[in-house]
């Protein structure tokens, strides 16, 4: 394997639309080579013939296991893409890009010259160059790049954002709206991101997607939508010092940032991250890879944050309707064979019965709890359903698959209640105030529509009911996350 090389390129562009100029030839460069630095844009005075437009400069970091002469004739090939001809020395450019450093190589031949003959003595080059590389030493002169930066008169050279420049009157999004009617959830949907999660002591990265949300006071147009992605970037980063034990944690720290970065009263966080569980085939003990959902919920308003976490599990159900009808038929057409009424009877409850069959998922979410595991709720999930599903399965594990649903018949609503009952049992520890979030769609076979059932509640309330029982009043998950129950 080819070892990569550390090189440095000096950018430059002063016809056009300099910034995109710039943007564009990195572009081009990470076609063949990996950037791994990129300073700031510098707004620079032109050099040897003055009568041009300023000229906006910056410097990049590349790794690559090209040649010197190969970066040469990439950094010309990008020049003469973008439309550079040939001019006169210092002359005007839609882009410019040198090569300043390729390791601590120093080469001089009438083709190529390393390091640069002139960038001790060029500000536009040196002070980009030292924001990203103020360490490196200059192979000739033995002097690190800071030094040499500050050797020269950097007079000509200021710091531009990196941005479109222009200006804006007022700030729109804090204006007043035509319609000042107070919003209560406004922000951005389906955010994918890599997230880092602390399990068992060991970190894993998870795909997740995420939807961050803040009220909006009647007073005020809009919030900056480009705000909440700065925020999920700047998590990112600090997820390399440290990592969130949970999700739960991680969708708090993303709520309590939205809401001081908004200026909001109230804001809201949900994140859904995909993880494998290994699971073994009922029958033939063959291994596969399930992959669920992890869900994490935080809301603030405040003083106080909210979470909840739980998952969603697909699993099969299968219709008791159905199959209560398919048992009527069949014990009539064995009475009408000649069977007695009880020996009919006896044959259906003997015999598998067929119905219609549908691919259901789950939703089971717990809040106030402290940290629950998730592959516990997946397996309560999974016993609340006709079946659970396997990716993998031969043929004895199907048949003990369908048999096991078809035993087992149970409507949307009998999946809720069965999950319900199941954190109920087996939960007796938590307290009262936990609240408890069971969902159940089924996607239907021979409907057009879906079947949907869920339930919010407290587990004292439920606990009570169970027992025969009134129910506690209703309760819905933005109640409690609110802190309105």
């Amino acid at each position: 394997m080819n070892r990569k090389h550390r090189v440095f390129l000096a950018l430059g562009a002063n016809l056009g639309d300099r910034q995109g100029n710039i943007l564009q030839a990195l572009q081009y460069l990470q076609g063949k080579v990996e950037v791994v630095a990129v300073s700031s844009f510098y707004e620079t005075e032109p050099v040897g013939y003055e009568d041009q437009p300023l000229f906006l400069n910056g410097a990049c970091e590349v790794l690559t296991d090209l040649s010197p002469m190969e970066v040469l004739h990439l950094a010309k090939w990008i020049e003469q893409r973008m439309g550079r001809t040939v001019n006169f020395r210092n002359g005007p450019r839609p882009i410019d890009v040198d090569l300043i450093m390729y390791d601590d190589l120093v080469l001089e031949d009438d083709k190529l010259t390393v390091p640069h003959p002139r960038m001790q003595e060029r500000a536009f080059v040196l002070v980009p160059l030292a924001e990203i590389a103020p360490g490196l030493v200059h192979p000739v002169l033995g002097k690190t790049v800071s030094v040499l930066r500050d050797l020269v008169d950097a007079k000509g050279v200021a710091k531009v954002e990196r941005s479109l420049r222009f200006s804006l009157d007022r700030d729109v999004q804090k204006g007043v709206p035509e319609v000042p009617l107070f919003l209560g959830r406004v922000g951005v949907t389906d955010l994918e991101r890599i997230i880092r999660l602390e399990t068992e002591g060991k970190v894993s990265l998870f795909y997740a997607t995420m939807d961050l949300f803040v009220d909006l006071d009647g007073a005020r147009a809009g919030v900056h939508m480009s705000r909440f992605s700065e925020i999920l970037e700047q998590a990112a980063e600090d997820a390399a010092g440290s990592v969130a034990p949970d999700i739960e944690t991680m969708a708090e720290r993303l709520a309590s940032s939205v809401m001081e970065r908004q200026e909001a009263l109230r804001s809201e966080v949900r994140i859904k991250a995909h993880f494998p569980l290994k699971k073994h085939a009922p029958i033939s003990g063959k291994t596969t890879q399930e992959i669920y959902n992890f869900i994490g919920i935080s809301a603030c308003d405040g003083n106080v944050c909210r979470t909840i976490s739980g998952v969603e599990v697909d699993g099969l159900t299968v219709c008791p309707c159905a199959q209560e009808m398919v048992r009527a038929h069949s014990k009539g057409l064995l009475i009408s064979q000649g069977y007695g009424e009880e020996e009919a009877e006896r044959i259906v409850d003997v015999l598998p019965l067929a119905s219609h069959n549908q691919r259901g998922r789950a939703t089971l979410m717990i809040g106030g709890a402290g940290t629950i595991r998730a592959e516990n709720l997946v397996h309560l999930a999974e016993a609340s359903m006709s079946s659970e599903i396997y990716e993998l399965l031969k043929r004895p594990d199907e048949f003990f698959v369908v048999n096991k649903a078809h035993s087992n018949p149970r409507f949307v609503e009998d999946v809720v209640r069965e999950m319900l009952r199941n954190v109920v049992e087996v939960s007796p520890d938590l307290p009262d105030g936990v609240f408890v979030l069971a969902r159940q769609e089924n996607f239907e076979s021979i409907h057009r529509h879906n079947a949907f059932a869920e339930r919010a509640a407290l587990l004292g309330d439920l606990r009570r009911e169970m027992e025969g029982l009134r129910p506690g009043r209703p309760i819905t998950l933005e109640g409690w996350l609110f802190g309105e129950i």
